[in-house]
């Protein structure tokens, strides 16, 4: 997650450094938490609970669960880890729906916090659950807040309860009992009422808010408060706590490259839980807020959870389980493969689904550099193909590549790497659905498949002479070539170390004339 990218760096860091240590000294200790110390800080954490969090750090870390671990650094890691969760509230909190509909929702904050935006966002969220919600347009003093919030309303597919056209004419109060009274005619289930916020906490704001807040009596009072803005989080959210009241918070702009301090700040001072988190300007980018998964993203611990959980909402089990029919029996097309890129597009921004795997700070880079938009190129390409094309791509020759490159605005370098992926792709999980081991392109066999009963099939030996001498060792390999089998002593061997005798055949006596120089070379 892109606001605690800086944070995660300096933790992930600091733990290095401790997993070279077999024992930690309480001078390794008092130097990871002045590290973890001034990595808060960096992040604009609250001073106070910079303190209390390391102290508790340092106390469990100079304590018996670590002295006796088998892994000191992990151990400490699993303690920054559950003393993370517990700044970030704890248990996760569910939103509370009132015992005999509608459930009034009312949203604070100060302008700029993304209120409007959020509104849709948990509208569309709560649609996702069965609910039928109802936007409320009770800021009437920003410029077109009404507006935008129709605009919002019309993209989430929720009605909008909007009677004054807002821009500073009408009674936010009334607008907000008359939208309740509406919900309660209409049979909606959920009212959430948008409310006016300023550039800074005054009177005026605090004071509208405390109205309306007294007439709708809500359920549930979210508090909206920008990720983004640091320190100022902290006096933001205890002003609004004193003025109004509210019961959670909801993280706006998680996705920007801020600091993050807030989230770590304000669920641990006002005492009030994280609800949700708004993490992209999409409206589905909008999720509940987990501390333990949350605290996880942060120490590069990765987020499997949620990542199954978008993986669920996104991907069609039904029509899974026929594409993995079609791959055991070789008959998956690119229409298929389309199918497939299109479910991985509507999960959202790949780089945040790569961002939840453990260790995804070791590929900041890679994720930096990839390109979202490969997708849209290879749907592009598929669908400049005609229908027999997609089923057989065999039939792609020279001239109907050119024609899909031309039709996709792509070139047909591109147009043969597709197929040349999709071809390696099909082949892979076909072996896989029929319980093989695939063949990884550039890499061979996964390593540690293909074994029986826990050990590896012994690969046969490499047929071959093994003498030192030049000579036999051709001799030798010349004879398992034509399938005789070698000679193995001095005596039936193909020479000697002297050169003398040959052949397969014992050795005959030496002629007189070898007699007589060999009697020559001795004297």
């Amino acid at each position: 997650m892109a606001t605690f990218g800086t944070l995660s760096d300096r933790l992930a860091d600091t733990f290095k450094n401790l997993r070279t240590k077999g024992k930690l000294s309480a001078a390794d200790v008092d130097g990871t938490v002045r590290e973890i110390r001034r990595a808060l800080l960096d992040a604009d954490v609250a001073l106070d609970v910079v303190k209390e969090f390391t102290g508790r750090v340092r106390e469990r870390a100079l304590g018996d669960e670590v002295n006796k671990a088998l892994n000191p650094a992990q151990q400490v890691v699993q303690i920054v880890n559950e003393e993370l969760v517990q700044i970030l509230g704890g248990q996760q909190r569910r939103l509370e729906f009132a015992k005999k509909p509608p459930t009034v929702i009312m949203l604070a904050g100060l302008q700029g916090a993304g209120k409007t935006t959020l509104a849709g966002k948990l509208a569309k969220w709560l649609v996702k659950d069965g609910h039928t919600p109802l936007l409320v347009a009770s800021d009437l003093q920003r410029p077109n807040a009404v507006t935008q919030l129709q605009v919002v309303g019309e993209q989430a597919g929720v009605p909008v309860f909007a009677p004054e056209p807002g821009n500073g004419v009408g009674n936010p109060v009334k607008v907000a009992k008359d939208g309740v009274k509406f919900a309660v005619q209409k049979q909606y289930d959920t009212v959430i009422v948008d409310t006016a916020g300023r550039l800074g906490v005054d009177a005026e704001l605090m004071k509208q808010a405390g109205d309306i807040r007294k007439a709708i009596d809500p359920d549930e009072v979210l508090f909206v408060i920008d990720a983004m803005i640091g320190q100022d989080a902290v006096a933001t959210a205890k002003a609004f706590q004193d003025g109004v009241d509210f019961t959670g918070v909801v993280l706006s702009k998680l996705d920007g490259d801020a600091r993050g301090g807030a989230a770590l700040s304000v669920a641990s001072v006002t005492g009030r839980p994280i609800i949700f988190a708004s993490t992209g300007e999409g409206l589905d980018d909008f999720e509940p807020f987990h501390p333990d998964r949350m605290a996880s993203r942060i120490l590069d611990l990765g987020d499997i959870l949620t990542l199954i959980e978008q993986a669920q909402g996104a991907f069609d089990e039904e029509e899974a389980r026929k594409v993995a029919e079609k791959f055991a029996t070789d008959t998956f097309t690119l229409d298929d493969f389309l199918g497939q890129m299109q479910q991985l597009r509507n999960m959202g921004s790949i780089k945040k689904m790569m961002g939840m795997l453990p260790g995804a700070g070791a590929m900041k880079q890679q994720l930096d550099n990839f390109d979202e938009k490969e997708i849209v190129r290879t749907e592009a390409i598929i669908q400049s193909m005609t229908k027999k094309e997609r089923v057989n791509p065999k039939l792609l020759n020279g001239s109907r590549r050119l024609r899909i490159a031309k039709g996709s605005g792509m070139t047909v370098t591109d147009v043969n790497q597709l197929v040349s992926r999709f071809e390696q792709a099909a082949k892979m999980m076909k072996t896989v659905a029929k319980g093989g081991v695939p063949n990884v392109p550039g890499m061979g066999p996964i390593p540690g498949a293909g074994f029986t009963g826990g050990r590896g099939k012994q690969q046969p030996k490499k047929k071959g002479s093994k003498s030192g001498n030049p000579a036999k060792r051709a001799a030798e390999n010349a004879a398992l070539a034509s399938g005789t089998k070698p000679a193995t002593d001095a005596a039936a061997s193909g020479g000697s170390g002297f050169g003398l005798g040959g052949g397969t055949k014992p050795a005959a006596a030496p002629t007189a004339e070898e007699m007589a120089a060999l009697t020559k070379f001795l004297r």
